[in-house]
């Protein structure tokens, strides 16, 4: 695929198209009572072998935990299944009481900033590195980035330099497996000084035909003649970038014996504490933002993130963990994401415990899908939002009919309860817990809001959020400079 092609509006809606697929992929392919692999499917159009070794891994891990069945996942479309996921409020809040970010395991209140970043902020990392996401491991490899094109192209109107990266990871540990990352980078020509940029984590394009499937979540809307969000933070003076976490770590089971997590375990397969590849793909988030550091034409200290469905958990986990971020836009991340746990809507701790996702989680986290339950969960998504603080955040989501599997109320709710800790840190919560309106943006804080009327996409956020990062990133910064 040509670089200039991916500029194009044509591009946005064949995107749009793909998160709608990828969102949902493992609705209903979940471990069910049945260990069986007939009945606890994995994403489809992965090839056999694929699938035979990713159940065979998830069964391993099962054993390693002592499980012996799983609760089965809600589906996300067949209607007349009884697992189909609840979309009734009524019964969403099971689970209402949640931890609070402000409150020491010994039951002290936190009332001080130093008790925040010395002590309550490190037993809440501790928890989603042994439970949730898995440990990274502390002898990490170097990263070495290759430029491998530059070209001159014309978005819209404004020329920019768009540089492909290879960022090849050194395998020294296991010579048998090789990691290289995929990160292209544009910048506004005219740029005179060190420019601010957006990092999205991004879909491979090249892998569509992997991914068909049925059982998806419903689809929603998008608009195929909007202009791009590369070429709106252009137009910002801003840069833009793009990293394909799947040259990270593959988004299979089969695949944990490569990639990061398998040069790290030379091959071998993970224990119940590994990382899992959601916190891979934030890894490599954070990587990049390594070689922004060394790049004159990037300003290292205004580098957002962003990243729509399965890679709006990965960014949502890279800005809790890299506080080099400076700002983030999460979209549609639902489970595993910014939506509550604890909430009974959409997709639940089931679907990501079974073979189509428990990859992207520790081990540990399958406990929770069988022999204990949400509410024995030590953390839940508002203090991961909690971890970002004091810098920036805004949540996005789409409207219930065509994005309901993310649950926005779940994500509103997680956003609404970090608050807390943003005002003890001095900085601005969302200034209400009453959900708004669809369509109504809540952007007078450093914590921010807004669902959107369509479906699964980021892209009608996009401008919301641009104009609320602006207080933030400074206006075309450099550009006026060269006028």
């Amino acid at each position: 695929m040509k670089l200039k092609s991916m500029v194009q509006p044509q591009l946005t809606a064949f995107m749009v198209c793909l998160t709608m697929t990828c969102a949902g992929i493992a609705s209903g392919q979940t471990a069910t009572n049945s260990p069986a692999p007939s009945q606890s499917l994995v994403r489809p159009g992965l090839t056999q072998a694929t699938r035979q070794a990713t159940e065979a891994d998830h069964q391993r891990m099962m054993s390693l935990l002592n499980i012996k069945s799983l609760r089965r996942g809600r589906d996300g479309n067949n209607t007349n299944s009884p697992f189909y996921a609840n979309y009734d409020e009524t019964k969403a809040n099971p689970f209402p009481d949640l931890p609070d970010p402000k409150v020491l395991k010994n039951g002290e209140k936190v009332t001080l900033v130093a008790m925040w970043w010395q002590r309550r902020r490190p037993e809440i990392v501790e928890d989603f590195d042994r439970e949730i996401y898995g440990r990274v491991p502390t002898n990490l490899p170097k990263v070495l980035w290759r430029e491998t094109s530059r070209v001159l192209q014309t978005n819209g109107t404004i020329p920019v330099v768009v540089r492909k990266f290879i960022g090849q990871v050194d395998n020294a540990r296991d010579t048998n497996i090789s990691v290289n990352l995929d990160l292209t980078l544009g910048i506004p020509a005219q740029s005179s000084t060190p420019t601010p940029v957006i990092l999205q984590l991004t879909f491979n394009f090249s892998a569509f035909n992997l991914f068909r499937g049925t059982n998806l979540p419903p689809k929603g809307g998008f608009n195929p003649g909007a202009t791009t969000w590369q070429h709106q933070v252009l137009a910002k003076g801003w840069g833009y970038a793009m990293l394909t976490p799947t040259s990270v770590q593959a988004d299979n089971g089969a695949g944990l014996t490569s990639g990061i997590i398998g040069l790290m375990n030379q091959g071998q397969p993970r224990q119940p504490e590994d990382w899992g590849v959601l916190r891979a793909w934030a890894w490599g988030a954070s990587r990049c933002l390594d070689y922004f550091e060394t790049d004159p034409r990037v300003d290292a200290r205004r580098v957002g993130i962003e990243g729509h469905s399965r890679y709006g958990k990965a960014a949502l986990i890279a800005m809790a963990y890299d506080p080099r971020f400076a700002i983030a836009y999460i979209s549609s991340s639902g489970e595993g994401g910014a939506k509550l746990s604890r909430r009974n809507w959409g997709e639940t701790v089931e679907n990501l415990a079974g073979s189509g996702e428990y990859h992207w989680m520790a081990g540990n986290f399958l406990k929770y899908a069988g022999p204990l339950n949400w509410n024995d969960l030590p953390v839940d998504a508002h203090e991961l939002i909690a971890l970002c603080a004091p810098r920036p955040v805004f949540i996005g989501g789409g409207a219930t009919q065509g994005d309901g599997w993310a649950d926005a109320r779940g994500m509103f709710m997680a956003v609404a309860a970090a608050g807390p800790v943003y005002e003890l840190l001095g900085k601005r919560d969302l200034g209400t817990s009453v959900f708004p309106p669809i369509g109504e943006a809540l952007v007078s804080g450093d914590l921010a809001f807004r669902q959107h009327t369509e479906g699964h996409t980021d892209e009608p956020n996009w401008p919301v959020f641009l104009n609320w990062a602006e207080g933030y990133l400074g206006p075309k910064p450099g550009l006026n400079e060269a006028k």
